[in-house]
């Protein structure tokens, strides 16, 4: 099947959440709140408006990205950063199992021997941030 623009064979599927990963990686380097045109307009492939209108969309819903109104479109940034990105994905994979002692153990055991002493440090602080949920959440200024 060719594709839209007659150019031949069809570009290959992304991985799942590849898109996204696209999207957010624009807005993170344009260093400025973007509109859905803007960001289709620095993707590398061609995308149909409505595709980054959904993709902008969905992350908007998941707290990934904000956006402020301006006239009839929005303005889109990154809620986050690149390490509080991969904490939230990192709690939804704890969110998403059942067993989360089996998830955190598999994790622990994987960790290298300068990141396990890290890890050790982080949950030894005797004053950790408290998260909304009640648990202790990492700090923000690079500790």
């Amino acid at each position: 099947m060719a594709d839209r623009t007659g150019g031949g064979a069809p570009p290959p599927r992304r991985r799942r959440g590849q898109l996204g990963d696209e999207v957010w990686t624009v807005l993170q380097e344009a260093g400025e709140p973007l509109t859905a045109g803007e960001v289709r307009d620095r993707l590398d492939q061609q995308l149909a408006y409505t595709t980054v209108v959904t993709t902008l969309a969905r992350l908007y819903a998941k707290g990934v990205l904000v956006r402020t109104r301006e006239g009839r479109a929005h303005r889109y940034a990154p809620s986050t950063t690149e390490a509080g990105l991969a904490a939230r994905r990192m709690q939804h994979a704890l969110d998403d199992h059942e067993d989360r002692r089996a998830v955190l153990t598999h994790f622990v055991s994987a960790l290298n021997g300068e990141d396990e002493v890290l890890l050790k440090n982080l949950l030894g602080e005797d004053d950790p941030p408290v998260s909304r949920r009640g648990g202790r959440r990492p700090r923000d200024d690079g500790r």
